[in-house]
């Protein structure tokens, strides 16, 4: 769903079979048997729960069985929780970081190893605003996107030279559906809410541009960009702030 399932309706669109991995079922099937008719593409459906440490493996061997080969991955799956870190539930935690750093890590490492040999592919992950800088309310979410965007640029001078491309998307708040199962409400943002559409246009130039980072909109640059004039303690403030999930943020 979300990003997800908007960046299968668009590769769908440029004729591109696809592997659509997550943990429903239903919703899974019925988005892929709408592509087969619509598109005319092959969809093979990988129903699995990356918080599960085992799953990555599972999506890896089943490509390897039905021997799909995989050109383009795109790490999307993601889960974050509003709050004091000190109250956050332990499981809670434990499958925040599965999902939004082990699964994307070895995934990657999984299916980078295939396209190595072959001398191509494409890695695309999509990663946040909140990944530059701590988030006050989101802080463990804005950690793990950190990973993302940090391993994103290794990667992608590690493989230099070896035909592949690595880049990650860094979109401020975009509108989900994401923001009411995380117990942050919306209606306290202080900056605009993108519509889907624009990280998919992001994907899209990244695909285009040589560029390890990219940043959806022009207000997302901005932000990213404007860190370098203030100190790293005024940005964190700053982010939470804007975030506004702890009201006291910027004190």
């Amino acid at each position: 769903m979300g990003i997800g399932e908007a960046l299968s309706r668009e590769f769908a669109e440029r004729g591109h079979n696809l592997l659509l991995v997550a943990r429903s079922g239903d919703k899974l099937m019925a988005l892929a048997q709408e592509l087969r008719e619509e598109r005319g593409v092959a969809v093979e459906i990988c129903v699995e729960d990356l918080s599960d440490a085992e799953s990555p493996a599972r999506v890896y061997q089943f490509c390897r069985m039905r021997h799909i080969t995989v050109d383009y991955l795109v790490n999307c799956a993601g889960l974050s929780h509003a709050g004091d870190f000190y109250e956050m539930p332990q499981g809670k935690l434990q499958e925040i970081m599965m999902v939004n750093m082990m699964a994307m890590a070895w995934l990657t490492r999984l299916f980078l190893s295939d396209m190595v040999e072959r001398n191509k592919g494409v890695i695309i992950n999509v990663a946040s605003l909140g990944g530059l800088q701590g988030v006050p309310g989101l802080s463990l979410y804005s950690a793990t996107k950190s990973f993302v965007i940090t391993l994103s640029e290794a990667l992608c001078v590690e493989l230099k030279g070896k035909g592949i491309k690595v880049f990650a998307v860094c979109p401020g708040f975009v509108d989900t559906g994401f923001f009411g199962r995380t117990g942050h409400n919306d209606a306290n943002i202080r900056l605009p809410i993108s519509g889907i559409d624009v990280v998919v246009k992001a994907v899209i130039k990244g695909l285009a541009k040589n560029r390890i980072l990219i940043f959806p909109t022009l207000l997302d640059t901005v932000l990213a960009f404007s860190q370098r004039a203030v100190s790293r303690k005024t940005a964190i403030r700053l982010a939470g702030f804007f975030a506004a999930v702890k009201d006291d943020s910027m004190k």
